[in-house]
C-alpha cells in the first residue's frame, strides 16, 4: 500500500498542529517545506498542502507565495465548524432519524443562487428540497442547489433513499466554504413544514461550498424552533 494512503489530510493537520501546541514550532517559526514534511510523514505533498490550507484557514499558520509557511506570531482564535451529516447529528442526540425527499428537479437557478456562486449567467442545476426528522418530528428543512457541472455524478444518486447532505459530505470534499447564520420568521409554508407556529423565530444556516474555483452546492437549512448548534475551537 502506498504510504500516502495511510494518512488522511486531517491526520497530517493534527500532527502539525500538535507540534505547534507542544512548542516544537513556536509563534513566528518557519515550518519545513511541504515536500520535506511529506517525506518525513510518509504522505503525498498534496496531503500536506490540504492540511496546511486548513491550518491557515483556522488562523494557526500563515502561508506566503514563495515565502513558505510559518506559525502565526499572533494566532487567530476561531471556532471551527465541519459540515455535519444531519443523520449523525440527530442520532448523537439520542433520537431516531428520518428523511423525506420533498422535491427534485433540474431547473434554472434563481439570481440569488447564482450570486452565491458568483455567476452572472443563468445556469441549470439540480434543485432539491428535503425534510430531516428527529423522532418523527421535523428537524431541518433543506433547500439545496447542486452545480451538476462540478458534481454530475449526483444525478445518478437516489436522493429518496440518501440525503444530498450525506452523499456530498462523503463524496465531494470542498476546499472553501462560505457560511452565514441568520434568523427568520416562519411564513405559512415553512411553519407547516416544520410544524411551527406562523411567525416563530427560526435559525437559518446557509452554506456554499467550492472545490478550488468550481462551485459544488449551496444550501439553505431552516431549523426547527429551539434548535441549538454547538461548535468547539
Amino acid at each position: 500500500m502506498p504510504a500516502d494512503l495511510r494518512h488522511s489530510w486531517t491526520d497530517i493537520r493534527d500532527r502539525i498542529h500538535g507540534a505547534i501546541l507542544n512548542g516544537t514550532y513556536r509563534p513566528g517559526d518557519k515550518l519545513p517545506r511541504d515536500e520535506d514534511i511529506a517525506q518525513q510523514m510518509g504522505c503525498a505533498r498534496s496531503t500536506v498542502q490540504r492540511a496546511m490550507r486548513d491550518l491557515s484557514d483556522a488562523g494557526i499558520v500563515e502561508r506566503k507565495r514563495k515565502g513558505g509557511t510559518q506559525v502565526r506570531a499572533d494566532p487567530l482564535t476561531r471556532a471551527t465548524l465541519d459540515i455535519p451529516i444531519t443523520r449523525r447529528e440527530v442520532e448523537q442526540r439520542g433520537s431516531v432519524y428520518g428523511y423525506q425527499l420533498l422535491h427534485r428537479e433540474i431547473a434554472v437557478a434563481p439570481l440569488s443562487v447564482g450570486a452565491r456562486f458568483a455567476r452572472r449567467d443563468p445556469s441549470r442545476m439540480l434543485h432539491v428540497e428535503a425534510l430531516h426528522l428527529a423522532d418523527q418530528r421535523p428537524y431541518i428543512l433543506e433547500d439545496r442547489w447542486v452545480c451538476t457541472d462540478t458534481v454530475p455524478e449526483i444525478l445518478s444518486v437516489d436522493l429518496s433513499r440518501q440525503s444530498a447532505n450525506e452523499w456530498l459530505v462523503h463524496n465531494k470534499p470542498y476546499s472553501r466554504c462560505d457560511l452565514r447564520f441568520y434568523a427568520i420568521e416562519a411564513d405559512a409554508r415553512i411553519a407547516r413544514q416544520l410544524d411551527a407556529a406562523p411567525g416563530a423565530a427560526l435559525l437559518v444556516m446557509e452554506r456554499t461550498t467550492w472545490i478550488e474555483d468550481a462551485p459544488i452546492t449551496t444550501v439553505r437549512a431552516v431549523t426547527r424552533p429551539g434548535y441549538q448548534l454547538f461548535t468547539r475551537s
